[in-house]
């Protein structure tokens, strides 16, 4: 299947300037460049659910192929928290959200992470593909680094040996979850 423009459901620029890199040679527009601006309630109890009910939003109101992501950092020793929670998980923006992280992490050593994305893409007719990537690591004791965002600079990579947070754009896209999902996707195209 060619694509040629996909419409993006997340108004997070680090999300979307992801998917741009990825997505090479497909037009990539947000969610607020066709004009929406309201919220998308993620009332999915999993990322797979939270990605379809945004990418559908957005296919079924502009009538284009719509492709959303949901993910977030997976700690083992919090048994799988923040999860689906990542972006909202202080009610404090990132910051709130890193803080109150090392906080509940302050004398846990199993300190095993991961990433987990799962991407939908919906079509117009209603057809919809997944895809789900994963990378994996460990929380680290303090921020490192100032690239990325959300809980990059904490969470130390297996794959790069480094912090997200010290990793240039396309060291991080070489092995994100959300590299990993995207590619499981376009796989089934």
């Amino acid at each position: 299947m060619k694509l040629t423009k996909i419409a993006v459901a997340s108004g997070n620029e680090g999300k979307i300037a992801e998917i741009k890199a990825i997505f090479d040679g497909v037009e990539i527009i947000s969610m607020h460049e066709l004009g929406f601006d309201g919220d998308i309630e993620e009332t999915g109890k999993t990322f797979k659910e939270n990605a379809k009910i945004k990418a559908q939003t957005i296919s079924k109101a502009y009538n284009i192929p719509a492709l959303s992501d949901d993910s977030g950092l997976c700690v083992e020793a919090l048994m799988g928290a923040p999860g689906i929670y990542s972006a909202r998980f202080s009610g404090e923006g990132d910051a709130g959200n890193r803080k109150l992280l090392l906080k509940q992490m302050e004398h846990i050593t199993d300190r095993r992470a991961y990433f987990e994305s799962a991407v939908c893409l919906c079509m117009p007719n209603g057809k919809t593909y997944f895809g789900q990537g994963r990378t994996y690591g460990k929380i680290l004791w303090e921020e490192i680094g100032t690239n990325g965002f959300g809980y990059d600079c904490l969470f130390y990579s297996d794959d790069l040996k480094k912090s997200f947070g010290l990793a240039a754009d396309e060291e991080k896209n070489s092995v994100s979850h959300r590299y990993r999902a995207l590619c499981d996707l376009r796989s089934k195209l």
